[in-house]
């Protein structure tokens, strides 16, 4: 049977059509960079259209002719691997007609791209496929730049043209019911396997559509990989464990690209498994493994400007579903104050990310937060709500080696007069640099007593805390 038979529906025969194939995906949190950088890709994908034996015009032509003899019904129960095989034989048969001279390896190449324009995200498929690759950046169809060991570089990849890039970013914007055009030209969104996605588009973006992606790696990201990367140390991951076990309420503070999401995902690892937990996110991105989890997403408002859901509108239902814990992706606004209120009211053990650059920076940005709410708070009714709401920051940052690390870890103590008083049971101190140009430093640890000790004593954890930090204060 010809390729032209297996993908046209009209012409395939009884029986031809396969059955469908569901791919089994594994979504797994975005892993911190290695310890080494890994070179740059190369991308798989051949120029085609600067083939110089072959004029541009030529190639779009079969490009075009390709799509239009294909039967989206018979193409959309394929496996790729298959759909791949004959889209190079459908190739072949119509370069044959138009007297059209292609090699196999430019066949191949061009079978390649119009699959993964198909099926996929187009150029980006093999960006998306290597795990060194952390971040993609698209500035407009002929930039494409990549996050690779912490560097960023710029990749041979490249889109056709302006509504190639256009089409990509409308297709990932409507998978998950967000919409992308003029009248709406930004928008956060996510990939199959949970990778984030922010899309600016004309007349926003200046040269063509804008795209960056965040991805999620697909190996699970526990402490022990954290260790390996290089991103804290067993004394620091076992507190952090005895923390999260001990229902601790913890925020965790750092900079865009820092980590906070792999470290959140890392931590509720640890929920016990007969806890009834609600995520809270603009762009669902927290992959939790427990059996009882309940995920709430915002939605943006639609063309009339009606029907938006906030992050606040989410929190306050949350509190009437019976949960046990309260996870927030990400606070940005007035949902702060939900947050805290949830926090003080029985939902010991939640955790949310902010934006800032050290632990005492965190709780400045969670007031300021809060008085966006315009709940008319004196500073110190807020500050008060912050000592007893919050038991635990963690700092992460991305360092110019391109690590991420924990470089703080500390506990909010209490309040003296109009100050909100804190103890740093750890502190990243850098010592220097190595040959391979990676930071090497050591954590600073206080042994002051916790003032969460009678939380610790209640899940008979106090003894293991005193233990980890023993061992960390060793040489």
């Amino acid at each position: 049977m010809t390729a032209r038979g297996r993908i046209f529906g009209r012409r395939t025969g009884e029986g031809d059509v396969p059955e469908t194939v569901q791919n089994e995906v594994v979504v797994m949190p975005a892993a911190p960079m290695p310890s080494t950088p890994a070179a740059p890709p190369v991308a798989r994908i051949a120029e085609t259209a600067g083939v110089s034996s072959v004029p541009p015009a030529m190639i779009a032509e079969l490009r075009s002719t390709c799509l239009d003899r294909l039967d989206p019904a018979v193409v959309a129960v394929m496996p790729p691997e298959r759909l791949r095989a004959d889209m190079e034989h459908l190739i072949s048969e119509i370069a044959t007609e138009r007297r059209i001279q292609l090699n196999s390896r430019e066949q191949r190449a061009l079978a390649e791209e119009l699959v993964f324009d198909m099926l996929g995200l187009g150029p980006l498929e093999p960006l998306l496929e290597n795990d060194a690759i952390s971040e993609i950046m698209v500035n407009g169809p002929d930039k494409v730049f990549i996050e690779n060991g912490g560097r960023l570089v710029l990749s041979g990849v490249r889109f056709r043209d302006v509504s190639h890039l256009a089409g990509v970013c409308q297709r990932i914007a409507s998978a998950v019911g967000r919409r992308i055009d003029e009248s709406s030209p930004m928008a956060d969104a996510r990939l199959k396997d949970g990778s984030r996605v922010n899309i600016v588009f004309p007349p926003l973006a200046l040269d063509g559509p804008y795209l960056s992606i965040r991805k999620f790696g697909k190996k699970a990201i526990d402490f022990a990989r954290l260790i390996e990367f290089g991103a804290l140390t067993p004394p620091v991951a076992r507190l952090l464990e005895i923390a999260a076990k001990a229902r601790l309420n913890i925020i965790i503070s750092g900079g865009t690209g820092s980590g906070k999401t792999t470290l959140l995902n890392a931590l509720s690892r640890l929920i016990d498994a007969g806890e009834r937990v609600i995520t809270v996110e603009d762009a669902a991105e927290l992959q939790l493994q427990q059996p009882h989890v309940v995920r709430l997403e915002t939605r943006p408002a639609n063309l009339e400007g009606r029907g938006e859901i906030a992050q606040r509108d989410l929190m306050r239902n949350a509190l009437r579903m019976r949960p046990d814990r309260i996870i927030i992706g990400e606070c940005r606004g007035g949902e702060a104050f939900d947050m805290l209120q949830a926090m003080n009211t029985g939902h010991d053990g939640s955790m949310s990310t902010v934006h800032a650059n050290t632990t005492r920076d965190a709780l400045t940005r969670i007031e300021n937060m809060v008085q966006m709410g315009n709940m008319g708070l004196p500073s110190r009714a807020i500050r008060t709500q912050i000592v007893g709401a919050v038991d635990l920051i963690i700092q992460v940052e991305r360092q110019r080696d391109g690590g991420r690390r924990i470089t703080q870890v500390t506990e909010v103590c209490g309040m003296e007069g109009e100050i909100i008083t804190l103890n740093d049971i750890f502190r990243f101190e850098i010592q220097g640099e190595g040959a391979d140009g990676r930071l090497i430093g050591r954590y600073k640890v206080t042994r002051v007593p916790p003032a969460s000790q009678s939380r610790l004593a209640y899940f008979g954890l106090e003894r293991d805390w005193h233990m980890a930090l023993e061992q960390a204060s060793m040489p």
